[in-house]
């Protein structure tokens, strides 16, 4: 059984619309119809889901809120196998989450109509805060981050998924005997020669980035004189939160090594179970939901949602995905909503900001799905 038409249909007109333009009522009324019937399909492709879903105190098709829904926490993605509606012979590729050391990461499994949605959704957000140019890439990474693999970790993942802005791509990293990265100044000196006022695209995973770029080349004083660059780093925060660097030093100290304004550092928050949905800093440090997406905060105690302005656990909405039930997942990221409309941007609907990881600690409300999780791992 394959997605059904009508719902593939409106997914490529969401995705082929406006991204950040659409009126906040008439987004949450087509997501809403959108995720209800998304969630009927899941339901349809595994019985364990199926009965979680029917579990819930509201009957999902009846539900008037997106947070109303039925959503999964975001420690079932850890499961092995993978959490999958589809059949393992249409699997393409697996996407890894970035777990630190002792971790299990997160795993998703994308089959070709959902990774052809993910390109879509990312170069649509992308286009939105950088242009649709193409220009040089510089990697703040290795070689071996450009290789096809199948299963993609988050680092390889987000380096490829920006490679349709680039019209070159040079990696300033290298491995060294012992596996450590190490600049390679040769690479690295040699384009920022070749482009010194060019509109560049940079990307760098966030501690990658500082620890082995912006610190090294800082501490020597090295200005690369680049005021055009754009740089996007993700991932990472939870090992310079514990370095206690802050996001404004961050900015600064990149800024610096690129010669450019700190404005053009721009941090996204993602991940690998929201796939084809991204979040950028637009420029008052604002995160915005697309039109094939939503942010829901929720009260860590309860989990019902609170108000604009709040903190609490991000829970994640995407309409994106058909080969994993990642549509409604409750993360352990705090967060809050700064506006439901209105940022000074111009992009229209929510806007929200990352503030932190949550405390060790199980997400709470989330108990039943633990009996049905052998279930889910496999579709039907």
């Amino acid at each position: 059984m394959t997605l059904p038409t009508d719902i593939g249909e409106r997914l490529d007109a969401l995705l082929a619309g406006s991204t950040f333009t659409v009126e906040p009522r008439q987004h949450h009324a087509a997501l809403l119809a959108l995720l209800r019937d998304e969630l009927t399909y899941a339901a349809s492709r595994n019985v364990a889901l199926r009965n979680y879903f029917g579990a819930w105190p509201i009957e999902f098709r009846e539900a008037e809120t997106i947070a109303d829904l039925p959503y999964l926490p975001v420690g079932v993605f850890k499961a092995n196998p993978p959490l999958s509606l589809v059949p393992r012979d249409t699997v393409t590729k697996t996407l890894a989450s970035s777990a630190t050391t002792g971790q299990i990461p997160s795993r998703v499994v994308l089959n070709a109509e959902t990774s052809r949605r993910m390109t879509k959704g990312v170069l649509a957000i992308i286009r939105s805060f950088i242009g649709p140019a193409r220009r040089p890439y510089l990697v703040v990474d290795t070689p071996e981050s450009l290789a096809g693999d199948p299963e993609l970790g988050a680092r390889s993942a987000a380096i490829q998924g920006l490679r349709p802005f680039s019209s070159e791509i040079v990696c300033c990293l290298r491995k060294q005997e012992a596996g450590e990265l190490a600049l390679d100044e040769a690479k690295l000196f040699e384009f920022a020669r070749r482009h010194p006022e060019c509109e560049v695209l940079v990307y760098g995973f966030t501690h990658i980035l500082w620890q082995q770029f912006a610190v090294p080349l800082r501490a020597r004083g090295i200005c690369l004189d680049m005021p055009n660059v754009r740089v996007l780093h993700s991932g990472g925060w939870k090992r310079l939160e514990a370095q206690a660097v802050t996001r404004a030093a961050f900015a600064e100290g990149v800024a610096a090594v690129f010669g450019c304004d700190e404005s053009r550092v721009i941090d996204f928050y993602g991940m690998v179970e929201n796939v084809g949905v991204i979040y950028p800093d637009c420029e008052y440090g604002n995160k915005h939901v697309p039109a094939f997406g939503e942010v829901i905060i929720r009260d860590p105690l309860t989990l019902a949602p609170v108000k604009v302005g709040e903190q609490g656990l991000i829970q994640i909405c995407s309409v994106l995905p058909s080969s994993f039930p990642g549509f409604l997942v409750l993360t352990d990221d705090i967060g809050r909503v700064v506006h439901e409309d209105g940022c000074a941007c111009g992009r229209r609907g929510t806007a929200f900001r990352f503030e932190k990881r949550a405390p060790k600690a199980e997400i709470r409300g989330c108990g039943a799905v633990d009996s049905a999780r052998e279930g889910l791992l496999v579709a039907a």
